[in-house]
């Protein structure tokens, strides 16, 4: 997937760019904020018809005429505040665990930012370690799981059983359902057409951009719509958070009279946690 959509963004940047007076000498990342800038000034059209192929807008003649000029903001380099420690991915699992890995603990982080309590309190590690091994498929399979009791069972079960299936299915059609919506997105899609064209919630597409920003993959202002003084004023309220509430994302939204919804809250978050790191 990832080849595909660098082959088609090279395609296009050879054919078209030098159109615009933007140099070739341009890394992945760079072309990708390239077109993210032209499609969101309508310049570049994406045809989502069409599996998001790329294509000149008519808005783009008089810069191409030299008539008007074209300024684009350039993408600093994703730095940490401080350390230099790299995300690493525990090799100890198959790639496909891996991903359902991390879709369970995305739903934990959820329910706990919502109840505004650690994400152990919701399952454990080690519960969540079972039901990716066992991948049950009842609720009563999850109750032999260790640390799913009756009162997690009513409140949880049907949930963390959602996500399982949802993951059974999309397993059968996509190695990575995290990275298909993330190239969907560096290719011009928004969170709610990814949400349409795949089918998912966009709190679920929300998440998938959200590992990435953990990772430093992505650059936070391209995900949500805030300015720096906004993003500053977010990021300042997390960290004033009490160790007692470090993981929780209700007193932040609580805060802002809930001007901002969990989705950005959580990636507001995730960018900050790889500066942090």
């Amino acid at each position: 997937m990832q080849g595909k959509s660098t082959e088609r963004i090279n395609r296009f940047g050879h054919h078209h760019l030098s159109t615009f007076g933007i140099g070739k000498q341009l890394d992945e990342q760079q072309w990708h904020s390239v077109f993210r800038q032209l499609v969101a000034r309508n310049l570049v059209a994406v045809d989502f018809e069409n599996f998001g192929a790329l294509r000149l807008a008519e808005s783009c003649r008089p810069i191409l005429r030299g008539e008007h000029p074209l300024m684009l903001r350039k993408d600093s380099r994703i730095e940490k505040i401080k350390g230099s420690k790299s995300v690493s991915t525990n090799g100890n699992h198959k790639k496909t665990n891996s991903l359902l890995w991390d879709a369970l603990r995305n739903k934990r982080r959820e329910l706990a930012d919502q109840q505004d309590v650690p994400p152990y309190v919701i399952f454990h590690d080690a519960s969540l370690m079972a039901m990716m091994e066992q991948r049950p498929a009842t609720l009563q399979q999850l109750s032999l799981l260790p640390g799913v009791g009756k009162r997690k069972l009513e409140r949880y079960g049907d949930q963390f059983l959602a996500v399982i299936d949802e993951f059974r299915e999309s397993a059968l059609t996509t190695s990575d359902t995290a990275s298909e919506s993330v190239e969907l997105f560096r290719i011009g899609f928004n969170i709610r057409q990814i949400a349409t064209k795949r089918e998912l919630q966009e709190s679920t597409v929300y998440g998938h951009l959200a590992q990435y920003l953990e990772k430093g993959q992505l650059i936070l202002t391209d995900v949500v719509n805030l300015s720096e003084s906004e993003i500053k004023q977010i990021e300042d309220t997390i960290i004033q958070l009490p160790d007692c509430q470090k993981n929780a994302l209700k007193p932040v939204y609580e805060s802002f009279s809930g001007i901002y919804s969990y989705d950005i809250l959580r990636c507001v978050r995730a960018a900050l946690q790889y500066q942090t790191s």
